[in-house]
């Protein structure tokens, strides 16, 4: 499970910089980073239930 978050994680972190590389897609960064935000969020909640 923690490799597909880690995959997904660098999946946004490539979109976010991408949008930001060419100007017409910042919406890509946006929507790069949002995705990249609730990815993480969504890894650490899981990982920390693991634990318990």
């Amino acid at each position: 499970m923690m490799i597909l978050v880690v995959v997904l994680l660098v999946l946004w972190l490539i979109t976010a910089i991408i949008g930001f590389a060419f100007k017409g897609l910042v919406w890509l960064a946006i929507i790069g980073i949002v995705l990249f935000v609730g990815t993480a969020v969504i890894g650490f909640v899981r990982r920390r239930a693991l634990r318990r």
